[in-house]
């Protein structure tokens, strides 16, 4: 019952993590805690095995979309390289700062990442781009396929400078960062939005590499749960993938933030309120 329960969380992780380039993280590390803590069936995994077992899962999301994005060419390699040059030094750290963690400290921080996330994802459509990023930094010119021309760029330094904050938030959490980084990509970078996503995937792919070394050499993987979620996280990455094509992703945001703001606020309840 348990196998099957954790292979269904990482179908819905991988889908929703490829869907919108979020790296199924920030599904699969609430829903895993809520199961541990909600149900006496459920075996409950400490902070440090749960981040264990999504940066080792989102490998496998991240290939798995990574290469169905490159089929139709929506990555940037170049930018990909950049992003995963500032972010790799910081799921390092974050992943070092992680074993210090206690279950409620890991607890109250993680949700108020999560309710921090979900208004993110609740602004993102009123906010104004911002063209300074792109006057003033390494640009790209990107046709879709309507042939409509996106010119979209940023200071190497700034995007190291992010993308290191992205990967330490991707160490002590285990979430993929795209939940940070793709706002970020459309909003200051001006990236077209399948491109952010594509660009995002193939980042969380290399960063999870890095990420995965770390936690495994700091014992941190339950190894045995990961045949049930990694193949279920493959599978929903493939589909989240086909579906990004087809979908306008806007309900499942709208679906996602909510989501995200109730697990946010419960994470921080149980963080202040458990012994």
């Amino acid at each position: 019952m348990v196998f099957i329960i954790m292979a269904l969380v990482g179908i819905v992780s991988g889908i929703v993590g490829a869907l919108i380039g979020l790296g199924g993280g920030v599904i699969l590390v609430p829903a895993l805690l809520f199961l541990g803590t909600g149900f006496a069936f459920f075996p409950e995994l400490s902070p440090q095995q749960i981040v264990g077992l999504s940066v080792i899962m989102m490998i496998f999301t991240g290939l798995s979309s990574t290469l169905a994005y490159m089929k139709v060419g929506t990555v940037d390699y170049k930018s990909g390289i950049i992003f995963f040059a500032g972010s790799a030094p910081g799921t390092i750290i974050g992943a070092f700062v992680n074993k210090n963690l206690d279950l409620p400290s890991f607890n109250l921080y993680f949700g108020i990442l999560l309710v921090l996330l979900s208004l993110l994802l609740l602004i993102r459509g009123h906010l104004k781009e911002v063209h300074w990023f792109v006057d003033n930094g390494r640009q790209t010119t990107f046709i879709d396929k309507q042939q409509k021309e996106y010119v979209y760029g940023y200071p190497i330094w700034f995007a190291l400078l992010l993308t290191f904050f992205v990967g330490f938030a991707s160490g002590l959490f285990g979430i993929g960062g795209g939940s940070i980084i793709v706002p970020a990509m459309i909003l200051l970078f001006l990236f077209p939005p399948h491109v952010a996503i594509g660009t995002s995937m193939f980042m969380v792919f290399l960063s999870a590499i890095i990420n995965s070394i770390t936690h495994i050499s700091l014992g941190h993987v339950p190894w045995i749960y990961t045949a049930a979620v990694v193949p279920g996280a493959y599978i929903g990455a493939k589909l989240g993938a086909r579906l990004n094509k087809h979908l306008n992703s806007e309900t499942l945001v709208i679906i996602l933030r909510l989501v995200l703001l109730v697990l946010g606020l419960r994470s921080i309840y149980e963080g202040i309120f458990s012994s």
